[in-house]
């Protein structure tokens, strides 16, 4: 009899998650022999609950809210974009440790540069939020070599506290939102929850410049406030976190499988699921 692999993802809700979906479809595309469930996590109990999926045989898991920071605890080594981020979302699970890795700012450049076609390099980026979604994506959008980035929070302290972290990468700047007054980017990156809460950050009108793409970390049916604004204040380009979700996927796969999946046909079946619901 053939051994299935176990993978998982750990989290607090978990039920939502589109990651089993994912990995059933790239495990199909590739002929990997592995299942992937999730796990709901009680928030005090995630280094239990990792020992515990290790113990039934697990071999990796995907890492959510609100878990990412703890999972750097639980991690023996960590690759250096997972260190960069002090954030993990992948931990693969071998006999000898576990290795922490980051693999959402590898979805979010993936996504942007590759699917969505939109040159990185010399571009000007803002990017709203200095929470762990930010934190996760700095390293690789700076070593795709923008112009500029710049971080703007709603406290001023967060953004500079990343700033200063992340200033060895690349040129990256801090910022209120009142000092986007008069500034255009070509990138404006939403990594807030305000989407989530039916809400648009505090950004300025006439951030977006000409063939400017605003793109939202969050996904859903229909379009968020900060996509709305964007279109209304005249951003060239849309889109929301569908694909970095599926790409950041494809990472964690690879992480632990060593095979690379083709995204394209999951991006479209999870835009498929959505049209429908």
């Amino acid at each position: 009899m053939t051994s299935v692999d176990l993978y998982a993802v750990i989290g607090n809700p978990v039920v939502h998650s589109k990651s089993p979906l994912i990995h059933a479809a790239f495990a199909r595309e590739t002929g990997q022999e592995m299942r992937y469930e999730a796990i709901l996590a009680p928030e005090d109990e995630f280094a239990a609950t990792v020992a515990s999926f290790r113990q039934r045989g697990g071999k990796g898991s995907n890492v959510t809210v609100p878990f990412k920071l703890e999972a750097c605890k639980v991690a023996n080594w960590l690759t250096e974009r997972a260190d960069a981020a002090q954030a993990v979302n992948t931990l693969a699970l071998g006999h000898d440790g576990i290795l922490g890795d980051n693999t959402d700012g590898v979805g979010l450049v993936r996504d942007i540069a590759g699917n969505l076609k939109f040159p990185l390099r010399s571009a000007r980026i803002l990017l709203m939020g200095a929470g762990g979604a930010a934190r996760g994506v700095l390293l690789p959008l700076l070593q795709n070599q923008p112009r500029v980035l710049v971080i703007v929070n709603r406290t001023r302290p967060k953004a500079v506290e990343l700033q200063q972290w992340f200033s060895r990468y690349g040129v990256i700047v801090s910022a209120d939102y009142s000092d986007l007054q008069g500034q255009k980017f070509d990138l404006v990156i939403n990594s807030t929850s305000a989407s989530l809460k039916g809400e648009l950050p505090a950004l300025p009108p006439g951030v977006f410049a000409d063939e400017s793409l605003a793109y939202d970390m969050m996904y859903g049916a229909g379009r968020t406030p900060f996509l709305k604004f964007a279109q209304e204040q005249g951003a060239a380009r849309l889109a929301d976190g569908l694909g970095m979700l599926v790409e950041q996927a494809a990472e964690s796969f690879f992480v632990w499988r060593g095979i690379r999946p083709k995204t394209a046909p999951v991006i479209e079946m999870l835009r498929s699921i959505a049209r429908q619901s």
